[in-house]
């Protein structure tokens, strides 16, 4: 079984790094790839210069690439010290900075699925805090991801990798986003379901797949071990897609995947069988 009947979008948060962000779009293009995704790109930023965003656009549109996905304000990603909205202080001001700003930058672009990543556990705050902080600010994410008609992802990360995130299993995630859409009505609230991060945490990927893929709202991948290319680990991806599609998933899969030591156009040979 291959991947003929998938429609497959690149993470230029992961993929193509070896290049400057306004070079990526073209990139992906040129290896034959017309739908992208992003983590909020200005790290260092949650609010960042008008004539950056404007840019990025440009680079977007030029390069005729669609924006299928875009995080809302993260901090520090990739890495474990990562998530913003659930972190009292700072950072969730950023987060809530961020909202208007990344949902308009999404509406722009036509892109309609906004991803919120929890914060870690904080030492010295009570947990209890911090998912009440983190529902106040996934409401308010919901509410905008809906104001631009879009939805709002919520995803599961690993244990292994992330030890002091509070959403790692997708029953977690799930229980979550009940929450959110009971707070709002909306019912805009899905699941990003990262099957990297959920076989890292050692579910069974056939049994989350039967039992999540009507919340699912966005899928990507990564082989394990090594979250590098499809072939390169042991997951069975192109039965576990094609197990989604059956079950009535029909949207892109973004390949979040490591490049390891090959530039990122030379990755692809598992797209060709």
């Amino acid at each position: 079984m291959g991947f003929e009947n998938q429609r497959f979008d690149v993470n230029l948060s992961i993929l193509y790094t070896e290049l400057p962000l306004l070079e990526r779009p073209a990139a992906a293009a040129a290896a034959g790839f017309d739908a992208v995704e992003l983590w909020w790109p200005w790290v260092d930023a949650a609010v960042p210069e008008q004539k950056e965003l404007d840019a990025l656009r440009d680079a977007l549109n030029a390069a005729g690439t669609k924006l299928v996905g875009l995080n809302f304000y993260a901090g520090q990603l990739p890495g474990p010290d990562r998530g913003a909205l659930s972190i009292p202080g700072e950072e969730s001001e950023k987060f809530r900075a961020n909202l208007k700003v990344a949902a308009d930058f999404a509406q722009s672009l036509g892109c309609t699925a906004l991803n919120a990543l929890y914060g870690n556990r904080v030492e010295g705050v009570d947990p209890a805090e911090q998912d009440k902080l983190a529902l106040e600010n996934l409401v308010l994410a919901a509410r905008e991801a809906d104001r631009i008609g879009a939805i709002l992802l919520i995803e599961a990360l690993n244990k292994p990798e992330s030890p002091l995130c509070p959403i790692v299993s997708a029953p977690k995630a799930a229980e979550v986003i009940e929450q959110v859409n009971a707070a709002t009505g909306l019912g805009n609230a899905k699941f990003l379901m990262d099957l990297y991060h959920l076989s890292m945490n050692g579910e069974n990927l056939t049994e989350v797949i039967e039992k999540y893929a009507d919340i699912t709202g966005h899928v990507q991948i990564a082989d394990n071990p090594g979250r590098g290319a499809p072939g390169t680990g042991s997951l069975p991806l192109a039965d576990h897609l094609e197990q989604l599609r059956k079950a009535g998933y029909d949207g892109y899969v973004g390949l979040e995947y490591k490049a390891g030591d090959k530039p990122s156009a030379e990755t692809f040979g598992w797209l060709r069988g």
